[in-house]
């Protein structure tokens, strides 16, 4: 059962963690939940079958947050990180209303819930939140920061490339019932990446907010680091013009494909374009991209997409 509204009447959100031999920074994230000034949320925790003593400190904070608050914690699928997120979203048992995302070595800044919840407010009721974050050291020394995308969050954006950072992403309730609707699907690089695309091409609202919410840690285990600098996006450009990058788009275009009643009228028949086309080499391929609006957030990386379709790589 979940636990009851507090008396100041705020809305109740669920956080969704998905761990995994994470004992090292775990308590650090939990102790940063215990810190929002949004007080009224609860913690479902999907583990992959971690070995080492995440069970342990999730158990013990468990104990400590009974009765004021459910903390659930369930077994993951063990199919990798995203299937992890997914699974969970699409829990028979979670309740209904809005979730926030969590990894389990980030720390969350103490008004980010609040942040979330406010913005989600504002929108329509099929939304998705995201922001930004301080990168920082495994010591938690600042080390960089996220910016937000230059161009707006839409469709033809999201068959390309992700804007919307799965540690600092929160589902609105509608967004959340959406997701469900659409299961998990197989075969998909990235969650976040699946939520930004399904949100969208349902005719949801994106929100990116510019704040700085969480401090992101940058290890040898992360699960996708920071893309930052020349050299991130030169290596970006060059990922598009490889293999790697071409069966990701086309997972996604199958799993789109898969659930396309969700999918606007305008959308659905996006992806039939898209999908009816096979990659080859010549510029109709480039030329449908065009059409169709997919891009890219900026020119170098827009460029190399349209290269990637003239050369049939996409």
């Amino acid at each position: 059962m979940r636990a009851p509204q507090p008396p100041s009447g705020q809305i109740r959100i669920t956080i969704l963690l998905a761990t995994w031999n994470g004992a090292a920074h775990l308590q650090e994230q939990l102790d940063s939940y215990r810190a929002q000034t949004h007080e009224a949320w609860d913690l479902w925790v999907s583990d992959d079958g971690s070995s080492d003593a995440t069970l342990a400190i999730l158990e013990a904070f468990r104990a400590a947050e009974r009765p004021r608050r459910e903390v659930r914690i369930v077994a993951g699928p063990r199919r990798g990180h995203a299937a992890n997120f997914l699974s969970l979203l699409c829990h028979p048992e979670l309740p209904a209303g809005p979730v926030a995302l969590s990894d389990q070595d980030d720390v969350w800044l103490p008004g980010k819930l609040a942040l979330a919840l406010a913005a989600l407010k504002n929108a329509g009721p099929v939304a998705l939140y995201g922001a930004q974050s301080i990168h920082t050291d495994q010591a938690l020394r600042r080390i960089g920061g996220s910016r937000p995308p230059r161009g707006r969050p839409c469709f033809g954006n999201a068959l390309t490339q992700n804007v919307v950072s799965g540690h600092s992403a929160t589902l609105s309730a509608g967004a959340l019932e959406l997701v469900r609707r659409a299961g998990v699907p197989e075969g998909i690089p990235y969650h976040d990446w699946w939520l930004y695309q399904l949100v969208s091409g349902a005719g949801g609202e994106i929100v990116i907010d510019p704040a700085k919410v969480l401090y992101y840690r940058q290890h040898l285990s992360n699960a996708m680091g920071a893309h930052q600098g020349l050299s991130a996006r030169l290596l970006r450009a060059r990922q598009v013009l490889g293999r790697t990058y071409a069966n990701w788009m086309a997972a996604n275009l199958a799993a789109l494909d898969r659930v396309s009643g969700l999918l606007t009228p305008e959308n659905r028949a996006l992806i039939e374009t898209l999908r009816a086309e096979r990659p080859h080499p010549g510029l109709s391929r480039m030329l449908t991209f065009r059409r169709l609006g997919l891009h890219r957030q900026t020119r170098l990386t827009t460029a190399s997409l349209y290269l990637a379709a003239a050369l049939g790589r996409v």
